[in-house]
Parts: structure tokens; C-alpha cells; sequence
């Protein structure tokens, strides 16, 4: 009985630690990188300052994301298809979405065109968040943005601009 529920127990930690996801906390799509500068975003409410970021390829940043709002935000990189696909997803979400968001009620995130999940994180008013991401070497542009319904429609979002 006790190594039953020790195996239940056990299952639950793992399938609670998977269903985290991409959202909440600290977040690195390359671990152990060497980061090679840190970018200071702000996300206020329905805007992100800068608004545009240059990178270079292949450079690995840790960006520092601070929600000086009073709503909850998500940072999300992605390509333009992969974003509005994520923006329509959380419409479909709608009502069910809730004011609580984290972990946006367990979905995962747009499959971009380049490689995977998109990186992102969600912060509550007030939040600061780091997130380590490297630029990908098969790209001109990405966007940053704020897909919770209504925050890129009224401006959420910045271009990334990679250069080589």
C-alpha cells in the first residue's frame, strides 16, 4: 500500500512539474549559455518599451522583463505566424482564460517556424522575470509580444531585428 501511494504521489509531482510548461518564473531556452548581454524590457500596461531591439545572430541574451503595470503580461518571441496563431489560441481561451493566467490553463505554446515552442514567460504587476534566449542564425526579423486578448491589439509588441 504505502509503495502504491508513494508511486502515486511521485506521479503527480511529475505530471504537475510537466504541466507547467513555458509560463511563470524564470526561463531559459538554452541552459547553461553564456549569455552574452542582458536587454531590460519593460512591459507597462499595453505597451513594451524599447520597442525595438537589434541582435545579432547567434547572440545569446538574457532579457530582464519587469511588469511596472497593474495587469498580468506574458513576453512571448516568436515569428509573426507563430504569434497571431498563440493570439488566436488565447481568444479561443476566452472566458476560461481568467484573470489568474498563469500557466494559461495549461496550453502550450504556437509552434514557430524555427525550432520548437516559443520562448515566453507571464509576470504579474510588478514582476521581474528573466528569460535566456539565442538568436537563431535563419532569421531577419521576430516580434516580442503580449498575446493576452485585447494587449497586442492596443500595442503590446516589439520587432527584433537580427543582423549578422
Amino acid at each position: 500500500m504505502r509503495k502504491s501511494l508513494l508511486a502515486m504521489t511521485l506521479s503527480l509531482a511529475a505530471a504537475s512539474a510537466i504541466a507547467a510548461g513555458e509560463h511563470g518564473g524564470s526561463h531559459s531556452a538554452t541552459p547553461d549559455a553564456k549569455v552574452d548581454r542582458t536587454v531590460q524590457i519593460e512591459a507597462g500596461d499595453m505597451w513594451f518599451g524599447p520597442e525595438e531591439l537589434n541582435i545579432t545572430a547567434g547572440e545569446t541574451i538574457r532579457f530582464r522583463v519587469t511588469n511596472t503595470g497593474n495587469l498580468q503580461h506574458e513576453f512571448v518571441i516568436g515569428d509573426a505566424e507563430a504569434q497571431e496563431a498563440h493570439r488566436e489560441m488565447m481568444q479561443a481561451m476566452g472566458d476560461s482564460h481568467g484573470d489568474g493566467h498563469d500557466g494559461h490553463g495549461g496550453h502550450d505554446m504556437a509552434e514557430g517556424a524555427h525550432g520548437g515552442k516559443m520562448p515566453s514567460m507571464t509576470l504579474a504587476p510588478g514582476e521581474t522575470t528573466e528569460l535566456i534566449w539565442t538568436a537563431p542564425a535563419d532569421v531577419d526579423t521576430l516580434v516580442y509580444a503580449c498575446n493576452i486578448p485585447g494587449h497586442y491589439e492596443s500595442g503590446m509588441f516589439g520587432e527584433i531585428n537580427l543582423g549578422g
